[in-house]
């Protein structure tokens, strides 16, 4: 995926993948109630995902649909934070990520089923 979404983005997209096919006010009326973001914030973000191209629009109604999968935007997220922060090393990041939490049993047992699906 060549899109690169800033955070402020990614909420207008969270709504489209959340909601599927949206009306842009409907968008920025979530956005309000959520975030307190003005209605003009949520269109010029809006705006910048379509030229981005991870939106489209249609009529009647300004209706949005999202070109770009959650999980297409969370697999490149999890590439570039890799590469940038753990010199390209998963298992760095695995690593990094397990040293910070005390894991239950359970969790355990479900990376561990993870690693051995990998196997």
């Amino acid at each position: 995926m060549e899109i690169k979404l800033f955070d402020s983005e990614l909420k207008v997209m969270d709504v489209l993948w959340k909601e599927g096919d949206t009306p842009a006010r409907e968008i920025a009326r979530v956005l309000t109630d959520e975030l307190g973001w003005n209605v003009n914030t949520t269109y010029t973000l809006i705006k910048r995902c379509m030229k981005k191209g991870a939106i489209a629009r249609s009529e009647p109604g300004f209706m949005c649909h999202a070109l770009v999968s959650k999980s297409a935007v969370q697999e490149a997220e999890t590439d570039e934070l890799i590469n940038k922060i753990y010199d390209g090393s998963a298992d760095k990041l695995f690593a990094a990520l397990l040293g910070r939490k005390k894991l239950s049993e359970e969790q355990i047992e479900k990376l561990k089923q993870i690693v051995g699906d990998l196997e």
